[in-house]
């Protein structure tokens, strides 16, 4: 909440929609999010309710004051909902339909930080398998090839020569019909939490698998946080204030979660935003705020403010 806005109690916000589960590839993890989220905001007195849009459609969304989005990927995480709700003049959390739409959108957040200066890996989007080994050759392997409207890296491989390069594009390809595959960069990667236009302490993200994939983000015990990250103070400071401007930068505001790799001479290399990160038991931006000591319950509370702005308009 920014300082010339109240804070208002909860009867004020009135009756809640959780938004989870949703028709994504991401919806498993969505109905868990949501979960978790509707709890801790029925601990705070919300008068809030699950809402599945894939069962219920959008039509019972005008009866709600608020929604709160738990909606992961398209559909959800890709400005749609934000415009359904947008139309139905109901406030919600989160990035409105701009940032959301932009977020999701690998290639077109990549071409705003380049266009601004910002570092991020270098990139193609090919139509054809046949192109795929001029693509290996203009790049350099190892690659990643990753769906272009995807999240929870959904459909993502590593590809360290030439040979596994066409299987991967064909499988990010089940997840639409364009892919980008981008440079790998080897180093360690971080990634930013924010929350109403501050970045939540950077975490650094361990892991045993090939990089930070769908079983590492939600299923590994093996998986590390490390927080604090590890990097001196005026280089976290440096890397809060890149995560800042490329979430800006897109549109994105309320709450979000930017990706970053940092190579071995210490350049930050921007990956992607997340406009709505799980909210899981394993989950990072929730992590980061408990480094911040902010709890899950007061966490939620604070996301579902940005909802309460504007004077109720967006």
């Amino acid at each position: 909440m920014t300082s010339e806005h109240r804070h208002p109690e909860a009867a004020e916000l009135g009756r809640v929609a959780v938004l989870m589960g949703g028709s994504s590839a991401e919806r498993s993890i969505s109905l868990a999010s949501g979960a978790e989220c509707l709890a801790a905001l029925q601990s705070r007195g919300v008068r809030a309710e699950a809402y599945d849009p894939a069962s219920n459609g959008l039509n019972g969304l005008g009866d709600y004051d608020r929604a709160f989005i738990a909606l992961h990927g398209p559909g959800g995480e890709d400005g749609v909902i934000q415009g359904a709700l947008d139309a139905l003049g109901v406030p919600y959390t989160g990035a409105g339909v701009l940032g959301s739409a932009l977020g999701m959108d690998k290639l077109r957040s990549k071409q705003i930080w380049r266009a601004m200066g910002l570092a991020t890996p270098d990139f193609r989007v090919p139509q054809t398998a046949e192109a795929l080994p001029e693509v290996a050759e203009a790049l350099g392997l190892p690659l990643f090839v990753k769906p272009l409207r995807e999240g929870s890296s959904l459909g993502t491989t590593r590809v360290r020569v030439l040979d596994e390069l066409e299987p991967a594009w064909r499988a990010a390809r089940a997840f639409g019909d364009d892919v980008l595959i981008e440079r790998c960069i080897e180093g360690n990667e971080y990634t930013v939490g924010i929350l109403d236009g501050e970045a939540l302490p950077t975490i650094r993200i361990d892991v045993v698998t090939d990089f930070y994939d769908f079983e590492a983000k939600y299923r590994s015990e093996a998986t590390r946080m490390a927080i604090p990250s590890g990097l001196p103070a005026v280089a976290e400071e440096r890397l809060a204030a890149l995560a800042l401007e490329a979430f800006a930068a897109i549109g994105a505001s309320g709450w979000g979660r930017v990706d970053v790799m940092t190579d071995a001479a210490g350049e930050h290399w921007l990956l992607e935003v997340n406009t709505v990160p799980g909210m899981t038991d394993h989950s990072l931006v929730p992590a980061a705020a408990k480094a911040r000591g902010i709890e899950f319950d007061e966490l939620v509370w604070r996301i579902l403010l940005t909802s309460w702005r504007h004077g109720e308009t967006r």
